[in-house]
Formats: C-alpha cells, structure tokens, sequence
C-alpha cells in the first residue's frame, strides 16, 4: 500500500501516509498506532531523508522601487488574504530550471506557476497572470508578498498587480522567514515530487510540474490544512485545525523521530 501511495506522491512523509492509509489498514483489521507505523517503515527502509539545498534566485540589487513589509505579524483569516510567491529552481541534466510559484497563504493552494529556463520578469507575470485568473473574483486589497527580487519590482509586474488593486509587500532582509510560507511550498513540491522525476527537457519538465501541482493541490494531505487538500480549503474558505508543530523544541513522539537529524520550523 505504501509504494503505491508514493507512485504518484513518491516522497510523501509517515506522517501523511499514516493519515491517508488508515482506513485501508482498518479495513485489512491491522491495528496500527502511529509510532509503531512509522517503526514499520524504518524496518522496510522507507522513511523519506530530506536533501540540503539551495541555489541563488533572488537579485535583488536594482534600481527599482521595493515595498515594505506588509503581512508582519498580520492574521491570515481566509483565502485570497494573502498570496506569497517565490522562485525555486530544478536541476535537470545539469542545467537549472525555474519555478515561479503564487500560492494563497491560507489555504496553501497553489494559485499559479510557471516553468522556465532562465529567470526573466516574463516569466513571474504569466504566474501572476495564472493566479489571478484561477482566482475568477475580484481581488481588491489581497496582500501579494515576495522578496525583494528585480521580477517582482519591475515594471510590468508591479502594474498587474495595481491594476488588479492588489497591494504589494516584500522582505526586508534575506531571511527566509519573512517568507516561509512560500519557502516551505517550494521544498514540497521539489522534495517530494520533481526531484523524483526523470526528464529529458524543459517541455518533460513542464509536464511533469503540472502533475506534481495538481497533484499537491487536490490529493496531498496538508499539516497546516488539518490533514485535508489546499483545493479543499481553498474551495470551502474554513478554518482547518493546524496539526503541525514547532520543532524547534522538538518532542520525541518515536524511535525514529529522534534518529532524524532534520528539525524543521514548519512541517507540511
């Protein structure tokens, strides 16, 4: 069951795994806790490690005007409050490949995106374009933040988002939490699913990101979502039940936890 699961999510954590096989394993009377799951995948060597990256994307040494800081310490209440986007990048044969990504901040859903093979302003406005267009409402007074970047201070970009009445926010310094949200989609979506693909060229790659966004949107369960899908939350506009931890202060919940070296502020 679990490598069938992770044929289409294939580096989806315990945790969600738990959560998405629990009525089969009910079903087939195996009485399993949590703990003792996760010591199962240990034994059958199948608990995901998660790789170190990065790779610069963010220029943000130009002439054009940046914009303060608005989400600070701001409560996120409901969809289309806040959209946060970033651009990730994706080693394929050796060369770089450029995810832009737009998500709504509450409901973690991705809104647009773009793939590409070099990392021109063009690219983050068909994101944008992408987004506001998924959205089909009017968007007056949605926060869009970013960093600081030359694509989300041009020109064109900054007059699609005023013209749609969307205010802008950025970063103040390169902290990644000023971000986090955006950063944190873009280890999911690269961690658990395009880093497992085998792709020839950027018109495979582009195939493939549209799987793994829909496939992150509509069937992954989501710790922030309360263990439902971002299109589940994002159709619905509630408040799902948070489930992730903080762990910087880690608790040790099983065997395998404290064997992991990773500690992550947000778990997804």
């Amino acid at each position: 069951m679990v490598l069938e699961k992770r044929m289409d999510h294939p580096k989806l954590g315990g945790r969600k795994l738990y959560h998405l096989l629990s009525e089969d394993l009910d079903r087939l009377g195996l009485k399993m806790g949590r703990d003792a799951f996760f010591d199962t995948l240990s034994s059958h060597n199948l608990l995901i490690k998660k790789k170190r990256r990065k790779a610069v994307t963010t220029n943000s040494v130009h002439w054009f005007r940046k914009y303060p800081n608005l989400i600070k310490e701001l409560p996120i209440l409901g969809i289309n409050q806040v959209w946060v986007s970033d651009i990730t990048y994706w080693r394929v044969n050796g060369k770089f490949l450029y995810l832009c990504l737009i998500t709504d901040a509450y409901s973690r859903k991705v809104m647009g995106y773009e793939l590409s093979d070099n990392m021109e302003a063009i690219n983050n406005l068909r994101a944008l374009h992408m987004a506001i267009t998924s959205a089909g409402v009017q968007l007056e007074g949605l926060v869009h933040h970013s960093d600081r970047g030359i694509q989300y201070c041009s020109h064109e970009y900054v007059q699609m988002l005023k013209s749609n009445q969307i205010l802008i926010s950025m970063t103040e310094n390169g902290d990644p939490l000023e971000n986090a949200i955006a950063e944190r989609i873009n280890g999911i979506l690269k961690q658990e699913y395009l880093r497992n693909y085998t792709v020839e060229n950027l018109e495979q790659a582009r195939l493939f990101t549209t799987k793994a966004i829909n496939l992150y949107n509509n069937e992954r369960p989501h710790l922030s979502c309360g263990m439902e899908t971002p299109q589940n939350v994002y159709q619905t506009n509630h408040k799902p039940e948070k489930l992730w931890k903080n762990y910087w202060k880690k608790t040790i919940v099983n065997q395998q936890q404290d064997l992991n070296p990773t500690v992550n502020l947000y778990q997804d």
